[in-house]
């Protein structure tokens, strides 16, 4: 088992500030039943300015199929159809993603 750390980024305008912290403050626990289930572990979410930074540790052997597996989740789609129309995703994210994944620079283990 391997564990990989993620971290991206979207814009999160304005106006949504306060709703978005609202959820986020009593987070869905199916949602987060979901993210356990497929090897997601110390996942955060930080705002600055307009921008959401997230960071996750995956841990797990099949990271393509474990994401496939949250993304098939019946509440972890209804959730994401209440987070996306607040979110901003940046326009220069590849091709597919939602968030913007940031390459790793530096590590200190």
């Amino acid at each position: 088992m391997t564990v990989r750390r993620i971290a991206s980024v979207i814009g999160l305008p304005a106006e949504y500030v306060e709703e978005y912290d609202r959820y986020h403050a009593d987070a869905w626990p199916g949602v987060l039943d979901a993210l356990r289930r497929h090897g997601v572990r110390n996942y955060s979410i930080f705002r600055h300015g307009d921008l959401l930074f997230s960071y996750m540790e995956y841990v797990g052997d099949d990271y393509d199929a474990d994401m496939a597996g949250i993304a098939a989740d019946p509440i972890t789609q209804r959730w994401w159809s209440v987070m996306e129309p607040m979110q901003r995703p940046l326009s220069d994210r590849a091709e597919g993603e939602w968030w913007k994944t940031l390459p790793e620079v530096f590590h200190l283990d």
